[in-house]
This record gives C-alpha cells, structure tokens and sequence, in this order.
C-alpha cells in the first residue's frame, strides 16, 4: 500500500478497519485536552454544584469515562479497546470564564487510545454544556486536541506549546 494512503482505505480506495492482528502488545497512553467558555454565572453555577440539573463536574466526568468506554460505538473504524485507565480532570479558569477538560487513557493493547481520550473530552464537554444550559446557551466548546500519546510503533507524540 502507497504510504500516502490512509491506513483505513484499502488498494480500491475503499473504508475499512485496520488490521492490528499481526502489533505487538504495548503499554499506551493519550491525553487530550478542551475547552468550554462560558459565562460567569453557568461558571459559578458548575464550580458551586448549584445548577438546576445537579453536580454538572461530577455528571461530566462519568460521562467523559463512559464516553471513552464506547469509543468504538462513536468511531465507525476505531477498534474496542479493554481499557485499564480513564481520568478525567477540570482546570478552573475563573478569569475567562472557561472549564478545562483533560482526559488520560491507558491501555496495553495493539493499537493506541488517542481516539479515546479525545472523545472523552468530547463528551465530558458536551455534557457540560448541557448541564448549563438553561444559564446560558451561548457557551463555546474549542480546542478539542490531542495532547500527548505514548506508546506504539511510532513511539511518543506531544503537541508543540502544550
């Protein structure tokens, strides 16, 4: 197969899921990390616990674990992975006002967990929106990115400024 190619299209330029069969078994990490702006009252209401839905922290990172459980029903190639390890921890930028999210997976498998961390930022974030917003709807999700990931054939990655 032609190296410019991505290894989810075969030779008839179709989609299909990679075949790990033949990796090693390695010990693999991801962090990711995102962001959710919002306004000083859905702020204090997630950081105090007083929302009208409940503890939107806490609701969050259940739902960024779960999320990252389920990787493989959200991404149609990604395969299932037996995690070992999904953390998931908030930055309180009071002064924008903005929640950070950053999620650590870890896995020994044959294939990396970068999707997986990601979409538990997805998700925790999502979820933190929904929690807000009947405060406020105008809340902003960015910088969705992968941090991190260690591991693998290709060794370790860190994204550059982070």
């Amino acid at each position: 197969m032609s190296r410019d190619r991505s290894s989810h299209i075969d030779e008839s330029g179709r989609a299909r899921m990679v075949d790990v069969g033949a990796k090693p078994v390695t010990q693999r990490e991801a962090i990711a990390r995102g962001r959710v702006r919002l306004s000083p009252a859905a702020f204090r209401a997630a950081v105090e616990g007083s929302a009208k839905k409940g503890d939107v922290l806490g609701v969050a990172r259940i739902a960024g674990i779960q999320a990252a459980k389920r990787t493989a029903e959200w991404i149609p190639l990604a395969h299932p992975l037996p995690l070992e390890s999904v953390e998931i921890e908030f930055h309180l930028q009071q002064e924008v006002p903005a929640i950070e999210v950053e999620a650590t997976v870890r896995v020994t498998a044959k294939t990396g967990v970068e999707m997986e961390a990601l979409v538990a930022v997805s998700a925790a974030a999502l979820t933190l929106y929904d929690m807000c917003k009947s405060i406020d709807r105008g809340m902003v999700i960015e910088d969705v990115r992968l941090l991190r990931k260690s591991g693998g054939k290709s060794g370790l990655y860190e994204a550059d400024g982070d």
